[in-house]
This record gives structure tokens, C-alpha cells and sequence, in this order.
């Protein structure tokens, strides 16, 4: 019977952001490959060990921790074996910068995930198509083009949908393969935990609202020792791409999706911003 220690407690980490002093570059690295993601202080654990995880933001898979609080949740669930928690959010606080502490009793395959509310942000036109560009959001990009929008400001929403795969202990099991209902949700089509060797076909599948993300631009990371090796692949018909995966180190993968809004009085945009990561150490 699978069973964890339901011990949460938050700690208040503020964050350090070498953005401050600019808040217009803060905005355009924000949408220029800037990732969402939740850290653990380390993937691998022994039973009953704490387990930390803070929440990232930062460019190239190196971050600060956030500002959020409360108010920036939407959910903030806990998946292990046949057990959920998805009431985890109410245990944080207004206070700025919190990170996630619990403990496990049992060893298996966990997963947190996270999802932000929606956020509003207005970028001007040469920013706007910029960001648009460098995050292969070409629909987007061809339709401003199409209707002679590409000299307006951008007007968008953005949401959050990340997380995390850890280990405690030897025992794997299904957990990672659980479908979140997270807009964005990035499912590892093999354990990341049960690489024996180097993986040079190791698949990951991408959906939005439940359904393929076909033909997507995606981002993955892998991080050893502080060297950061970064690569891009598009989505399949499947919405799955394929990778060399060696189980050393740190690894994040990343996406977005974005749609049209038609009749909303504030933005025309509405993006979902997915990252999923896991390791070794």
C-alpha cells in the first residue's frame, strides 16, 4: 500500500532577481526563452528524506526563484503510486518566494505538478513579433502578418503548467505516465528512472487539452556539472519527439502553445507554457 508523509512546510526564499533594475528587459526575457520550472534541491531521495523543491525562473535551465505566492496558484498537486493530493496549494501562504518541503515514506516514482493562474502582459509590436520568432510560434506570427496586425502591440494571457518527476528509493512504478490535466502536459513515453545506459531513443509525448501537439517547436536541456547542453526538436504527428537521453545530471524539456482569442475585450492572445523536469542527482 502506498503511503507518504503528508509534511508540508514552506519556507520563504526571496528571490534574488538580476531584473530589477530593468523592468522592460525583464519583460522581454520573460518571453524571450524564459522557463517556468520546478527545482527539487536533488531528483534522487532515500525514504523518509526531505525533499525540497522551489519554484524557478531564468533563462538557459539556470533561475532564480520566483516571487509568486498564493495568489499565483491555480493547483499544485502530489501524484505517487495510486495516492493524489491535489489540495497541496492551500498550504501556501501570501508570502513571497515559498518553496515545497515533504517527506515520503515509502519508496516509488513521485510527481508535483503546478499550475498558475492566468497572468496579462502587453508587449510592443517589434517585442511582441520577436518573442514570437524566437519561440517558433509561427501560426501566431503568420496570422499577425495575414491581418496586418504584425505593427500592433501584443496583448496576451499566460499560464503556467509545469512539473516534476523525482525517486525515493529503488522501486519504480507508473506514476510519471499519469495525465494531470494540466493544459500542457508532457508525458515521458519511458521511466527516466529505469535508463539502465545512455538512451539514444528515448521519447517524450506533448498534449494540449489532451490532445497531440503536433508539428510543436520543443526545448530540452541537460545540465551537468553547470554545463548546460541545450537542443530543439519539433513534435511528430504524434506529438512526440525523440532524444538522446543519458541518465547523468539534470534534464527539463519545454513547449509552448498559442491560440487566438476572438471576442475578449482585453487580449487577443492566450498562451500555455509547459516544462517538465527530472534527473540524476
Amino acid at each position: 500500500m502506498y503511503h507518504f508523509v503528508k509534511f508540508y512546510k514552506f519556507d520563504y526564499l526571496k528571490m534574488k532577481n538580476i531584473f530589477r533594475s530593468s523592468v522592460l528587459f525583464f519583460i522581454y526575457a520573460l518571453f524571450s526563452s524564459h522557463e517556468f520550472w520546478l527545482q527539487p534541491e536533488k531528483f534522487i531521495y532515500k525514504r523518509g528524506e526531505i525533499i525540497n523543491i522551489r519554484f524557478l525562473v531564468g533563462e538557459n535551465f539556470s533561475g532564480d526563484n520566483w516571487t509568486g505566492n498564493i495568489d499565483r496558484v491555480k493547483s499544485l498537486c502530489f501524484y505517487f503510486g495510486n495516492v493524489s493530493d491535489k489540495n497541496l496549494g492551500k498550504s501556501i501562504s501570501k508570502a513571497e518566494g515559498d518553496s515545497i518541503q515533504l517527506a515520503m515514506a515509502d519508496e516509488g516514482t513521485a510527481m508535483v505538478t503546478f499550475e498558475s493562474i492566468n497572468s496579462f502582459i502587453e508587449l510592443d509590436a517589434a517585442k511582441f513579433n520577436a518573442y514570437l520568432r524566437e519561440d517558433g510560434l509561427t501560426e501566431a506570427l503568420e496570422y499577425r502578418i495575414q491581418n496586418k496586425d504584425s505593427s500592433k502591440a501584443g496583448k496576451e494571457f499566460y499560464q503556467r503548467s509545469v512539473k516534476t518527476i523525482i525517486q525515493v528509493g529503488d522501486k519504480t512504478d507508473h506514476t510519471y505516465k499519469q495525465k494531470t490535466g494540466l493544459p500542457i502536459d508532457i508525458i515521458p513515453d519511458d521511466h527516466p528512472y529505469n535508463v539502465a545506459k545512455d538512451d539514444d531513443d528515448f521519447k517524450v509525448k506533448f498534449f494540449f487539452l489532451g490532445e497531440p501537439m503536433k508539428k510543436t517547436k520543443v526545448k530540452v536541456w541537460h545540465k551537468v556539472n553547470n554545463k548546460i547542453s541545450p537542443a530543439e526538436y519539433v513534435t511528430d504527428n504524434d506529438g512526440e519527439i525523440k532524444f538522446f537521453l543519458s541518465p547523468t545530471g539534470q534534464w527539463m524539456v519545454s513547449t509552448v502553445k498559442m491560440i487566438h482569442l476572438e471576442d475578449d475585450p482585453k487580449a487577443e492572445w492566450q498562451s500555455y507554457w509547459g516544462t517538465l523536469t527530472w534527473g540524476y542527482e
